[in-house]
């Protein structure tokens, strides 16, 4: 098992989560981040940090294009160590539907 941020995360970009890994397994792009699941070690301190309640066990139902979208982004986007700020309108966009749509041209964030 391994632990997946979802699509709520984008244009939120909260970092609370990266302050608490052990592992350092968070990796952070424009909008958003992800977890490389070979990195997680299922510890799940990350999961109650996040303020926009998009990190999830990859074990809860339709997760598994969520674990296919955090392993390719994160062999694609640079490794986060330390919390920053978050987007300046994160409020605004916490909680919207079809953000993934939106910012990846899909609905389905395995083929994103």
């Amino acid at each position: 098992m391994t632990y997946v941020v979802t699509e709520n995360c984008i244009r939120c970009k909260y970092t609370d989560c990266v302050e608490v890994c052990p592992v350092d397994c968070f990796y952070v792009g424009e909008t958003m981040l992800v977890i490389n699941p070979d990195e997680c070690i299922d510890c799940g301190v990350c999961e109650p940090e996040c303020p926009a309640d998009a990190i999830k066990a990859d074990t809860e139902p339709d997760m598994a294009g969520w674990k296919t979208f955090n392993a390719k982004y994160a062999d694609l986007w640079p490794n986060i160590t330390e919390k920053t700020e978050p987007a300046d309108d994160a409020a605004a966009w916490d909680g919207r539907d079809g953000k993934l749509l939106d910012l990846f041209g899909t609905a389905d964030p395995a083929s994103a």
